[in-house]
């Protein structure tokens, strides 16, 4: 039988909804559970991993992937759009977020305790 967690949650279902709505599940069930190591471990994995390529994401795609070429026609000046190359990092970056989402939730949901480099470290020094 499964473990269960202080949310009366099986370990697994828990720690697979730490990365259910990435950084903002991983910040709740952080806050949520005080008990069960693993899926604080998980929880802290999923805001250290989401939250800053969110971020990142976001700044490339959003902020410096979009640029306006000034026109001027019949004295009226408007910006039109224009896609840079840091448009296509930032989709990158949200490719990787998928790839890793989908990971994260696989081997959680398994039990499997993956922990990511670096992140995973960290993670579980924040736990003890």
């Amino acid at each position: 039988m499964a473990e269960k967690t202080s949310m009366n949650l099986d370990e697994n279902i828990a720690s697979v909804l730490c990365y259910a709505l990435t950084w903002l599940t991983g910040i709740i069930f952080f806050f949520m559970e005080k008990e069960n190591k693993t899926v604080r471990f998980h929880a802290m994995q999923s805001i250290l991993t989401f939250l800053p390529l969110t971020i990142l994401g976001y700044i490339f795609q959003g902020v410096l992937g979009v640029s306006y070429t000034r026109q001027s026609v019949y004295g009226y000046s408007y910006g039109i759009p224009t896609l840079s190359p840091f448009y296509y990092v930032g989709i990158l970056i949200y490719l990787v977020v998928f790839v890793l989402w989908l990971l994260l939730m696989y081997k959680a949901y398994n039990g499997e305790k993956f922990k990511l480099p670096i992140v995973g470290d960290i993670a579980e020094k924040q736990i003890k």
